[in-house]
């Protein structure tokens, strides 16, 4: 009996202490809303120098120590004359600038939300960029919600109408509204068992009309306008209504077909707008594609002629993100803590 009231009140100082934190950082929380901006971060990395000190970093553990130290004079040199021509051609332009890259990241999901920060990335490249610098999108998106994937090829779209070249690199998948926005791209390498294509539009839902009147649950749905809502999950759906939603995607898959049209004109449409995938070495018969390597070799064979940035945007928490994170965490000690209290109690 004393054990069991020594581990609950163990118990409840834990829970106690998770709580406390939580309240901590709903107050702390509610202050940084109060006192800052809810803009978030924007993050620069020069790929140039992190594949460098790859390289340098395997040479110090393979080459002799007098090896090593010619490697590193060269380096450093290297390193000075490349300075040297950007401070040129800042100043009088004699030097011809090194052309730059801006490398972005797009990882999909169904609600595409990835967009919010594409957009940040995009406008803040558009700011610097020129029609001989090159933007980069490193994609991999196995499609979702129809117009948030349609937003995120308009953000891109923006890098074209800017007449800057967009390179769209896909090492896993781009396939349904991962094409439409690889599509957008003046070029489209991928891996040789990349996922492309899904040219195609989908719905589907559960509908539980007959659950619901075996046990003598009405459902009402009431209407203003023929076509506000056709197919239901509880109502009893007709003929009409699948017609109707047959016909609205049909009318998103011309959509779709036109906007490949409109950026790949020598791909034939018709054949493979079918909603059928197809992996990298195929796609690149079919046009899909323009050429099959990864984002890897990609890159490291543009870094010996470019600059290479990789610019992310990370948006601030909000306060519920914070506080829903804060519980998780909390819960999660505790579930961990109980468990361990368990096992010890099992096996002593």
């Amino acid at each position: 009996m004393t054990q069991f009231l020594l581990d609950y009140g163990l118990f409840l100082a834990k829970a106690l202490t998770v709580l406390v934190a939580i309240v901590a950082v709903i107050v702390f929380s509610v202050g940084m809303t109060r006192k800052g901006s809810h803009e978030g971060e924007l993050t620069v990395e020069k790929l140039n120098d992190k594949y460098r000190n790859l390289r340098l970093q395997l040479g110090q553990a393979l080459l002799g120590k007098a090896e090593r130290k010619k490697e590193l004079k060269q380096e450093k040199k290297q390193r000075k004359a490349e300075e040297k021509a950007r401070e040129a051609s800042a100043r009088d332009g004699s030097v011809p600038a090194r052309r730059r890259a801006y490398v972005i990241d797009f990882k999909g999901d169904i609600r595409a939300t990835g967009v919010a920060s594409l957009r940040e990335e995009i406008s803040a490249i558009l700011g610097v960029a020129t029609p001989t610098d090159e933007v980069v999108l490193r994609l991999e998106n196995f499609g979702g919600a129809v117009h948030e994937h349609g937003l995120a090829a308009s953000q891109l779209k923006r890098v074209r109408d800017r007449g800057i070249p967009l390179t769209a690199i896909v090492d896993k998948g781009a396939a349904s509204g991962g094409y439409l926005m690889a599509c957008v791209a003046n070029r489209i390498i991928a891996a040789p068992f990349a996922v492309i294509g899904s040219i195609g539009v989908i719905a589907q839902l559960p509908n539980f009309h007959r659950l619901l009147d075996a046990r003598g649950v009405d459902f009402e749905q009431i209407t203003a306008g023929k076509y506000k809502r056709t197919v239901t999950m509880f109502g009893q759906n007709t003929d009409a209504d699948r017609a109707k939603l047959r016909d609205e995607l049909e009318d998103v898959h011309a959509l779709f077909k036109q906007m490949v049209t409109t950026h790949r004109p020598a791909l034939d449409v018709e054949a493979v707008a079918t909603g059928e995938h197809w992996y990298g070495s195929r796609a690149l018969e079919l046009k899909l594609v323009d050429a099959i390597e990864t984002s890897d070799d990609y890159l490291h064979r543009s870094a010996e002629s470019a600059d290479l940035y990789r610019v992310s945007y990370k948006a601030r928490p909000t306060l519920q993100q914070r506080v829903l994170s804060a519980i998780r965490s909390g819960a999660d000690e505790v579930a961990a803590w109980v468990l361990q209290r368990d096992r010890d109690a099992r096996f002593p």
